[in-house]
């Protein structure tokens, strides 16, 4: 059994672990059992019914927080002339092409998140195995692979977050910090949790949204009831 330490035990005794709470409720309460010293991250699991075996069931997408997720993200643009200059004004940490491959192959990751414009898709496909295992492969449907470099790259500094469901049906998505006001990370949570439910699949039978919970990175986990959404 897993042993916790006594700022997490003292946590827990803060309310009832069975019970389901409100969205505005079960916030307060994580910020409230978020006592560690650094500012911890406010985690969204998302349980849904959905079966990722099937391709048309695979929940994959990515969404602006409103309030972005209080951490700054470092890009990396897999681009060449004047997309790569548009890159590197947009805030690009890191701008290149065949350089950045041989980077990465000596083992490189010091960056966040790769885009890149679909002509270098041929060759970043050189990488798959090496960044599909870490989520870092380029995707359209997470808007990572895009002629439009000035948005993307905007959009990653704004706080856009990717969301995929796992083999176990559930979503992990960082929805803000415990330092963020109550109504900014109501609003964080509302966003995902619009889009996630616009993406439900016409074949998804039964109940969509199973459960939901909220934690922060030490801290308990608090059951928000799903009938919300």
């Amino acid at each position: 059994m897993a042993k916790h330490g006594k700022k997490y035990t003292d946590s827990v005794k803060d309310f009832d672990r069975l019970a389901f709470y409100e969205p505005q409720a079960g916030l307060e309460l994580v910020k409230k059992t978020a006592k560690a010293k650094f500012d911890e991250t406010i985690d969204l699991a998302v349980k849904l019914g959905v079966d990722p075996r099937h391709a048309d069931q695979q929940i994959r997408g990515a969404v602006v927080l409103p309030h972005g997720t209080g951490r700054t993200r470092s890009v990396l643009v897999f681009a060449k002339g004047e997309k790569a200059k548009e890159a590197e004004a947009a805030g690009a940490d890191f701008v290149g092409a065949e350089d950045m491959i041989a980077k990465i192959q000596t083992g490189w990751f010091g960056f966040d998140v790769v885009i890149a414009t679909p002509d270098m898709m041929g060759l970043v496909g050189r990488l798959g195995r090496v960044l599909g295992p870490k989520g870092l492969m380029p995707n359209p449907k997470t808007g990572t692979v895009t002629f439009d470099i000035d948005k993307a790259v905007n959009e990653v500094k704004a706080g856009k977050v990717e969301y995929r469901v796992d083999k176990t049906s559930i979503i992990h998505v960082p929805i803000g910090k415990a330092s963020f006001e109550l109504d900014k990370l109501e609003e964080n949570l509302s966003a995902l949790m619009d889009v996630l439910m616009k993406a439900k699949p016409a074949s998804a039978k039964g109940q969509y949204v199973k459960s939901v919970t909220l934690s922060s990175t030490m801290g308990p986990g608090v059951k928000i009831n799903p009938h919300s959404y």
